[in-house]
């Protein structure tokens, strides 16, 4: 997955020329003849996409999705600078789907569907979540034979400090320089609490290897690169094919939730079956390893109270702002760039 978002592109946004949109992966779900071609533009690997789309072009036989995988940025740049015509927007990136709807970029939509979500899974009829997907701790099973496996930030902060030889190089975390998801994950974690502080000076005396997503972290700890990765996706962690080489961990301090959202943009040249894909989306059963809306997934295993669900609306545009954006990173760099 490419959740990525360049700090300084949203520094030089007004300013700068709009750079090219760069397209990461993009395949066509359902006929080749299809009476009607829906476009989506997404943050989410065609594997994590497929299983969700299945089910909703088997009732509409006529149909076919051309689907376009990107990093955040570059949704956003194809969205906002370009108005390239998609007919939705699917991003793990809650604060740019808002940006987009706040800055007028949105169609309203209202359905049964839509209608029925909790408040907290609906911003102005206009940004939809269609899954809870929290932040986890990715720990290799074979390098915590002899230890116990830490349950919150503070016993990470501590298994790292006590054995700083077997973690040195071997402990990842996202670049919030570059992955959106990862920058919206660290803000959230600095609201929260002081303990990320903490805990980035200890990964950054580590010599923490950065990355721009989910996946390539979990990767890395299957083959033995990495032995800790830090806010890694709970829903890619648990749909890996190799799951049994690793244990994921849901801080028991706390454990932050990104809503996966979807928007209709005013590009769209479909936007009723926009709006029929959307109800489909945050209609799902919950059923097998999802986390969907309705169901449970890979945050059963964390009890309510320690979960904080990122909330949709403005308060996610405070670290947009291209001066708290330069000082969270710099802050950031002085912690793990030692």
């Amino acid at each position: 997955m490419r959740e990525v978002v360049v700090s300084l592109f949203m520094m030089l946004m007004a300013s700068a020329p709009a750079l090219a949109f760069v397209i990461e992966d993009r395949t066509t779900f359902g006929p080749n003849n299809a009476d009607t071609v829906l476009r989506v533009v997404s943050t989410a690997d065609i594997a994590f996409f497929a299983p969700i789309v299945r089910p909703f072009l088997d009732g509409n036989p006529n149909l076919a999705i051309d689907y376009t995988v990107a990093s955040s940025s570059d949704v956003m740049r194809a969205v906002h600078d370009q108005g390239l015509a998609y007919d939705l927007v699917i991003s793990s990136a809650m604060d740019l789907q808002t940006k987009l709807a706040n800055d007028g970029l949105a169609l309203s939509y209202r359905s049964p569907s839509t209608l029925a979500l909790p408040d907290w899974a609906n911003w102005r009829d206009q940004v939809f979540a269609f899954t809870q997907e929290p932040a986890t701790i990715v720990v290799s099973n074979a390098a915590f034979d002899e230890l116990d496996i830490p349950r919150n930030r503070q016993e990470l902060i501590s298994v790292m400090r006590e054995n700083p030889e077997r973690f040195r190089g071997r402990v990842g975390t996202y670049d919030v320089r570059q992955s959106g998801l990862g920058y919206l994950f660290a803000t959230q974690d600095a609201r929260a609490s002081e303990t990320y502080w903490r805990l980035a000076e200890v990964m950054g005396g580590l010599r923490a290897k950065l990355y721009c997503c989910s996946s390539d972290m979990i990767n890395d700890v299957v083959s033995g690169d990495l032995l800790i990765a830090y806010n890694v996706l709970g829903s890619y962690a648990l749909n890996h094919d190799d799951e049994d080489a690793f244990t994921i961990v849901l801080p028991s301090d706390f454990t932050t939730v990104m809503l996966r959202t979807a928007i209709i943009p005013l590009t769209s040249e479909n936007p009723d079956l926009a709006g029929r894909l959307v109800d489909h989306l945050v209609s799902q059963s919950g059923s097998g390893k999802m986390n969907f809306l309705t169901g449970t997934g890979v945050l059963g295993a964390a009890k309510e109270i320690s979960l904080r669900r990122i909330q949709l609306g403005p308060g996610l545009l405070v670290y947009l702002d291209r001066f708290k954006n330069r000082s969270f990173v710099s802050e950031w760099e002085s912690a793990i760039l030692q």
